[in-house]
């Protein structure tokens, strides 16, 4: 069986998808039926049609790239998911693991016994091991670990060594250094040896012999020069370069600044340990775009949609209890003012659009703010002049859509008064979400924390506990 996979585009990767729901449900039908029919040899029957369509699913399987089977995975049920993942080929488990959640790849690793996580692994490279490393039981690492090389059990332990949002944790060691002193017909000699270039060269790196990094010789430097010529006369001395000590984010604002396909990473000394490759860094965008949009709704990890009734609920009750909180305060505050409401019942037909205004417009600063600071365009000293801004907004928001209410109210409900005090209101409670939206990120990136986390989930019990005071206050100082 030939072992080329293909590589699926959205609409591809959605028909593989519904070809495989396919397959499975028609093989749990057929063999449901099989099951409850009475016939000579049944059980010899029942095997042969399990065995057919397994064997459709498994062939299916093997045409497939790994990324798009770990999308499949993710889309199935557990039942269906855990049959799957028996069907891949186990020279392919350790690539499929790479790629799925790490919800869904917890739920596999459970179900896999300690020989077949070694076999999975053990063709991996080192920073991809390192990749895993923190899912494996301690007793597979350990035995990986004492399988490798003396040079690669450094470069593991020198992966695992590194902080998640460093450049260490992207890091890979699979390049191609040449030495300077050489023609470019020595180093086109050189590569021929290879099978083939490590994913994503795009140059090669040039050291002296103590390994220290000189320079880079791009590949189109290299084809389209004299083949006599020596490498020190055409690399590129000044070349962006990072150390394994950097964030992760940094370098990721580098490389889609500078059109980057690879960078050198090196050590204090100026020796080279490595490289960042395009892919690891748009893994890492990937990931941290999830991971602050999962942030800002409270939760605290990818959640697998299929997962048990109490893992969902672990992961999401912390914020709930948090908006339960806030949103019986919000119900206090209402409560005090009851008797407001009960001689003015338009109070309480407009109060929700004074609360829910403002906490659309305090989402979206607190959107703003937190992309900023992820960026690196915000300092932790810039509260004062983003307070500013965003107070100016709010003012003007206030004034014209605020107005624009004001006046339907007063043509609805025939009171000039209400309508002032509805503009009014919605105007300091922009002002409250523009203040909240813009000091809750800051002031948690200050303390070192994740600015995006529960922010969504603060500003709306803000905006509405504080809309419904300011309404109902004003509505109660103004208009009984």
């Amino acid at each position: 069986m030939s072992d080329e996979v293909h590589h699926a585009d959205a609409d591809e990767l959605q028909a593989h998808l519904d070809e495989i729901q396919d397959l499975l449900s028609r093989y749990r039908l057929v063999e449901n039926l099989v099951h409850r029919q009475e016939m000579p040899r049944h059980d010899l029957v029942e095997d042969l049609v399990h065995k057919q369509h397994l064997g459709q699913l498994k062939v299916r399987l093997d045409k497939m790239h790994p990324a798009d089977i770990a999308y499949i995975l993710e889309s199935l049920p557990t039942d269906e998911r855990l049959l799957v993942w028996e069907l891949v080929r186990t020279d392919r488990d350790g690539d499929i693991l790479l790629e799925v959640s790490d919800a869904v790849r917890e739920s596999l690793i459970e179900t896999m016994a300690p020989a077949e996580l070694r076999a999975a692994v053990e063709g991996l490279d080192t920073d991809e091991l390192a990749d895993l490393a923190p899912d494996l039981p301690q007793e597979v690492i350990e035995d990986v670990f004492r399988s490798l090389p003396a040079d690669e059990r450094e470069q593991l332990r020198s992966a695992m060594s590194y902080p998640e949002d460093t450049v260490g944790a992207l890091m890979d060691f699979d390049m191609v250094t040449v030495r300077e002193d050489v023609t470019l017909e020595v180093v086109l000699r050189y590569l021929r040896r290879f099978e083939e270039l490590p994913d994503h060269t795009d140059q090669l790196f040039v050291i002296d012999r103590d390994e220290k990094l000189k320079g880079v010789l791009p590949l189109n430097v290299l084809l389209v020069n004299d083949p006599e010529t020596e490498v020190g006369v055409l690399m590129l001395k000044d070349c962006f370069e990072v150390q394994p000590d950097d964030f992760a984010e940094e370098a990721a604002q580098a490389f889609e600044r500078y059109d980057l396909v690879s960078a050198p990473v090196v050590d204090a000394e100026n020796h080279l340990i490595g490289r960042v490759t395009v892919n690891a860094v748009v893994d890492f965008i990937r990931e941290e775009a999830e991971s602050e949009q999962l942030a800002q709704a409270g939760l605290r990890e990818e959640e697998d949609i299929f997962a048990p009734v109490i893992d969902s609920v672990k992961n999401r009750w912390a914020w709930l209890a948090v908006n339960l909180i806030t949103a019986f305060i919000a119900s206090r505050v209402i409560g005090a003012f009851e008797g407001s409401i009960e001689k003015l019942v338009a109070l309480a037909a407009l109060m929700p659009i004074v609360a829910g205004i403002g906490g659309n417009s305090g989402n979206q600063t607190i959107t703003m703010i937190v992309r900023a600071i992820a960026m690196g365009q915000v300092k932790p000293d810039a509260l004062n002049r983003l307070l500013r801004k965003e107070l100016s907004v709010a003012v003007i928001n206030g004034v014209v859509w605020g107005g624009l209410l004001g006046v339907v109210t007063w043509w609805l409900y025939s009171s000039v008064s209400l309508g002032l005090v509805m503009t009014a209101a919605m105007t300091l409670n922009l002002l409250l979400a523009a203040t909240a939206g813009v000091a809750i990120p800051i002031f948690r990136y200050r303390m070192g924390g994740d600015p995006a986390i529960g922010g969504s989930v603060m500003i709306t019990a803000l905006t509405d506990a504080g809309g419904f005071l300011i309404f109902l206050g004003l509505a109660t100082l103004f208009l009984l």
